[in-house]
């Protein structure tokens, strides 16, 4: 038996959801453009499992829930099979096609079918059941669950696919570095160039013609470690660059920490430029990203006084669960997930005589507070540097609550390193961290600097290579 799912249209797609893909994105179901979605009812009662959890995914299921019902509110139960039209329109989301839930409490066990004891498997045998019935057309299953993908294949499943409408590269080697570095010498291949002097920055407006493609904040460096720049402002025939300087940028400092090449320097730069609202870092482990980030906060608090307080956060490995009820506060249950972040702070005063009152002193003086993304939803921060650490085990939805928590003169840092993924659901290309790196390069208050290169130890420089 099959449900009566709409057949009025043999050309068109059906597009078979798994509960991980509205975890990642809540209104999924509104990016299949005009084509027809099912939704089995086992992921109904996923997402009912979750909603009520004190997990960060919880309200995920929460607004999946609540975006369904509104979709499906006014239609019939026969409607509701058949296929409800899609009308909605939600931001970059827009639909023409149908929204359907598929009864699969009534597929029955044969000799063929995986076992109906499991969620996964009913939701592959919904797959196979459309398959079957619209024999003309194509049936997707959709899901993040790699060894799923491989089971639904396995099952017969004729079309498997990832959730791709936020990934915004195919090949991680695509990512912006957030930097250009030209062969040779820079000044020799751009020809005309004219300088405005204001103050002790100098801006050349030189062509486009032989400059890459062009986003805001990109820094352009030359092999001459003479030449460095920064974009300032830009059109179709001409690029104002920022001189920079090769030597000025290394001679940058925070909190008693210098750059030891030349992107730790543009990174610095970045750090400490208060009309950037947000920099991005990416790099392999031990390139000092989360060093940088956190020198460079300091400065900026207790040095010069321009934001009150620093708020450190990042995900859990059970992508920000609750802390738990057991006895503490939430900056000391907090602690076993950002001994990055103390560990840093110890390489910052390791030559202070009594370095623990030192710690504790700056821990004071700066605000640092430790909190979890689970306790940032709803808040809006003022006044404070944001260091998001290991951000590359979020999705892009929860990137994106904990940018919008960023009020007034706030600055926000995100750093991730793309190779040390620990999420089931994500790769390289499909982490939030590459979403925002790629959707931000087009933003003027933003900046994303990979840093190359393992300073951490020679023994950390080799394993990053070679391992």
């Amino acid at each position: 038996m099959t449900a009566n799912v709409s057949q009025t249209s043999q050309a068109t797609k059906y597009f078979v959801l798994d509960t991980n893909i509205l975890l990642h994105d809540p209104l999924a179901f509104l990016s299949f453009d005009e084509h027809n979605v099912v939704i089995p009812m086992v992921v109904l009662e996923e997402l009912d499992n979750i909603k009520d959890r004190n997990k960060d995914v919880s309200r995920d299921a929460r607004v999946a829930i609540r975006s369904l019902e509104e979709v499906l509110k006014d239609a019939t139960p026969e409607q509701i099979v058949k296929g409800v039209p899609l009308t909605q329109l939600s931001g970059d989301h827009q639909a023409s096609g149908t929204l359907a839930i598929f009864p699969d409490y009534e597929l029955k066990q044969s000799a063929s079918a995986l076992a109906l004891n499991e969620n996964d498997h009913r939701i592959i045998q919904v797959a196979l059941e459309l398959q079957i019935t619209f024999a003309g057309s194509t049936v997707t299953l959709v899901t993040k669950d790699i060894n799923m993908r491989l089971k639904a294949k396995g099952a017969g499943v004729k079309h498997v696919e990832d959730y791709r409408t936020d990934q915004l590269i195919d090949d991680i080697r695509l990512l912006t570095k957030g930097f250009y570095q030209f062969e040779g010498d820079f000044w020799q291949q751009v020809g005309d160039v004219s300088t405005l002097q204001e103050g002790r920055d100098a801006y050349h407006t030189v062509s486009r013609e032989h400059m890459p493609q062009i986003f805001y904040n990109e820094y352009f460096i030359d092999e001459t470690e003479h030449f460095a720049a920064r974009v300032d402002t830009f059109d179709d025939t001409s690029v104002t660059l920022m001189d920079l300087g090769h030597e000025r940028l290394m001679g940058y400092s925070a909190w008693g920490i210098h750059p030891k090449n030349i992107y730790q320097a543009m990174a610095m730069h970045a750090l400490l430029d208060t009309s950037l609202d947000m920099v991005i870092l990416t790099g392999p482990a031990g390139s000092g990203k989360t060093l940088l980030a956190l020198a460079a906060a300091l400065e900026m608090v207790v040095e010069k006084g321009i934001y009150e307080k620093i708020i450190v956060t990042r995900n859990t490995p059970e992508i920000a669960e609750s802390i738990g009820f057991l006895p503490g506060t939430e900056e000391e249950k907090m602690a076993p997930w950002l001994s990055a972040i103390t560990d840093s702070l110890e390489v910052l005063h390791k030559n202070d005589e009594s370095m623990d009152s030192s710690l504790n002193y700056i821990m004071t003086k700066a605000n640092i507070q430790f909190k979890s993304l689970n306790f940032m939803r709803g808040r809006s921060i003022q006044n404070a540097v944001v260091i998001l650490d290991e951000a590359q085990n979020l999705t892009a939805s929860q990137l994106k609550t904990i940018i919008t928590r960023c009020g007034e003169n706030t600055k926000l840092v995100v750093s991730g390193n793309l190779a040390q993924i620990d999420s089931y659901y994500l790769t390289a290309v499909t982490s939030g961290l590459t979403f925002i790196v790629e959707r931000f390069k087009d933003y003027p208050g933003s900046a994303t600097i990979n840093l190359n290169g393992v300073v951490r130890s020679s023994l950390a420089e080799y394993a990053e290579e070679h391992l």
